[in-house]
This record gives structure tokens, sequence and C-alpha cells, in this order.
């Protein structure tokens, strides 16, 4: 695997492109199955439980990451677009002690046909910080290593000019 496309500016994106060697209905469906989803979803070490996934446009989604020290990271959002196998639209925002949220961000994903497998293009964006951006973005990486082992088959990062 080499690294993934990786773009930041001034409005804060996070861009990241993979290619696994699976067809675009099973890498859409690690995405919006709750048993699959919990399977690789969080940086290595952490477990992911599901709390909620409505993968229809207006339906909610919460889950639980649990870091190896036991610590909770709750993450919730709304899909906005859901057209399968091709796309995915939804907000997503920590849960804080105190029962807020972090800033809001906007994740869109795509899933396109490549070369009898599909490519996977991930795109953050609304960052309140390069640093939260930076957090995002090791998190990712590591969820997107540990979807590839859930898939059971190669993927490739990809650098795009």
């Amino acid at each position: 695997m080499t690294d993934a496309e990786t773009a930041s500016d001034n409005s804060h994106e996070l861009v990241l492109v993979r290619r696994f060697d699976a067809p675009c209905d099973l890498v859409f469906k690690a995405w919006t199955d709750p048993k699959a989803l919990a399977q690789w979803c969080g940086p290595h070490g952490f477990k992911a439980v599901g709390d909620k996934l409505e993968a229809w446009p207006g339906g909610r989604h919460r889950a639980c990451l649990i870091a190896p020290d036991g610590e909770e990271h709750w993450v919730g959002g709304k899909y906005l677009e859901v057209e399968p196998p091709h796309r995915l639209v939804f907000t997503h925002a920590w849960e804080t002690g105190t029962g807020e949220t972090s800033p809001e961000t906007i994740v869109t994903i795509t899933f396109t046909e490549s070369e009898g497998g599909t490519e996977m293009t991930f795109r953050q964006s609304g960052f309140a910080s390069a640093s939260s951006l930076e957090g995002h973005e090791s998190g990712w990486s590591q969820s997107f290593e540990r979807l590839n082992f859930f898939l059971g088959v190669d993927s490739e990062g990809q650098n795009h000019a």
C-alpha cells in the first residue's frame, strides 16, 4: 500500500483516495452495514460500537470508538445523500463530555469502478483547525488500513497531481 492523496488548504479539507480490489457494492456495504462498519472503523487498537446507523437521506448515525485505554469517543451525524453503491454524504461531529458537539464537518465519499475494483475518494471538509484535520487524517488512514484487512483484499493509496 502506498500513501493516499492528502490535500488541505485554507478551507481545511481532507482528501484521501484508496483503491480496493473489491466491487463498489462491497465497499459501499462496508460503510452502510452496522456489523461491517464495527469491524474496521477507528484507528488501530480501537473498538467501534455502533449505536445507530440509518443509511438513508435524513437518517442518523452514532457510534462510540473505544480507545485501548478504555476512553470513549462518541461521534454522530446525519446522512445527507445515500446513492448505493456510488456516493455517501453525511455530517460528522464528536460529542464532548458536556453533551455538546465539536464543529460539524461534512464527509463525501464516492465509489467508482476502477480496473475491476473500486476507487474510493474520501473528502471531509469544514475543519475548525489544521490540527483537527491532521488528527482526522491519521484516524481515517488507519481506519482505511483496517477496511483493507476487513475486505480481505489489497488496496492502494493513490497520489494525484
